[in-house]
């Protein structure tokens, strides 16, 4: 099991690894719309904090020498299921051949108020 940790993705915000590395597998924890830079959630609507939270993932998996091509599984959260298709179209984009398997639910709540939270599966 190797930890991996990047300064391009937020810093966790508690006891938990950006992303885990097990074998060929990785984990992603799940990433909310924090600006890596600040530690401070962005401002705007569900369309720019999920443009961040696939920014970070992007990252996290770079440095877990993987990509959106290699993610196997999905999970994403979200506060209002109203908001899905705007996450929808902002996610598939990462996707646009073969996406991976998914699960979608809403939530009563999100940590610092985000509105979306997404983890990924990922081979390396």
């Amino acid at each position: 099991m190797t930890v991996v940790s990047t300064e391009k993705a937020p810093k966790a915000i508690g006891p938990y690894s950006q992303a885990i590395v097990s074998g060929e597998l990785v984990f992603t924890s799940g990433q909310i719309p924090l600006d890596p830079g600040t530690q401070q959630m962005v401002t705007g609507d569900i369309r720019a904090q999920t443009e961040r939270v696939m920014e970070n993932l992007a990252a996290v998996l770079a440095a877990a020498g993987s990509g959106f091509e290699k993610v196997v599984k999905a999970t994403i959260f979200v506060a209002d299921l109203n908001d899905f298709a705007t996450v929808n179209e902002i996610y598939g984009k990462r996707f646009p051949k073969d996406p991976p398997a998914r699960s979608t639910v809403q939530v009563a709540a999100l940590p610092k108020g985000a509105r979306v939270e997404i983890d990924l599966i990922a081979r390396r």
